[in-house]
């Protein structure tokens, strides 16, 4: 149900490459709220999923960009701004990417070649996407940026290797930049640390349905899902969460707060 809690908001939305991705469910639930938005995702990625068809349903222009290039960034902002007519009010990123994990690299055995890839396209990307906006003064005033995050960046979980290290990163930009932005012009950063989530590149991670299933029963709501990671992201984009900035938001069902479970010991 809609209660156009984003009317007349306009945002960009990167990450989205099928139907199971959270970024997917984010685009369709900030249109439904009253939001229009532009997608984008790499080239490569563009090819892979079903991006243009989320941009056709969602009357959304679906503009390519390498989010690792400063040089595809500032042509994304500018033509978001033109598309859009104004400048932005939110901006969602939801980009993670291992050679290592896809190759099933061990973590004692990681190729440094890969890893270098890992962090820039899964975190210092964000570092790229926020300087972009603050330096064109893309934003507007009392905007939001979020990033997707995981508990890894906390625990350790062996088979998520350097994911958790790029998630750590991811996690520290947002609380760097968050405050140079809220400095320059209100605009508020956080990253949402979301529950294991079935989705194309989350399920290719080695051991992801034991993540699952463990987290599952050890949150007392159970995993959160993404189309309820996407509620969460609304409400961040909205005018109702102004004072929340350079915040890791546990979206877990409660997991992160959770030593051991009766759910566990029963069985």
């Amino acid at each position: 149900m809609s209660t156009n809690l984003l009317a007349g908001k306009r945002g960009v939305i990167f990450g989205a490459l099928d139907d199971k991705s959270i970024a997917w469910k984010v685009a369709e639930r900030c249109v439904e709220e009253g939001a229009t938005i532009t997608l984008t995702n790499a080239p490569v990625a563009l090819r892979m999923g079903g991006i243009q068809e989320l941009g056709e349903k969602l009357n959304a222009e679906v503009i390519p960009a390498d989010a690792t290039s400063e040089e595809d960034l500032e042509k994304l902002f500018t033509q978001s701004q033109e598309v859009l007519g104004g400048k932005i009010d939110f901006v969602l990123h939801a980009i993670g990417m291992s050679l290592n994990v896809r190759k099933k690299r061990e973590y004692t055995d990681l190729k440094y070649e890969w890893m270098q890839k890992t962090l820039d396209i899964s975190a210092i990307s964000f570092h790229k996407v926020m300087q972009q906006l603050y330096k064109m003064d893309a934003m507007s005033d009392w905007g939001s940026i979020l990033a997707l995050s995981y508990i890894a960046a906390q625990r350790t979980f062996p088979d998520y290797s350097e994911m958790a290290e790029s998630k750590a990163l991811l996690e520290s930009f947002a609380r760097s930049f968050g405050y140079h932005f809220a400095e320059k012009n209100k605009v508020r950063v956080n990253t949402i640390s979301q529950s294991p989530t079935v989705t194309t590149a989350g399920s290719g991670i080695k051991g992801f349905q034991e993540f699952f299933d463990y987290a599952d029963k050890m949150s007392p709501l159970g995993n959160a899902s993404a189309e309820a990671c996407a509620d969460y992201c609304v409400t961040m984009f909205s005018d109702l969460t102004r004072m929340v900035t350079m915040q890791n938001l546990y979206h877990d069902g409660g997991f992160s707060n959770m030593g051991m479970s009766p759910k566990l010991l029963e069985e």
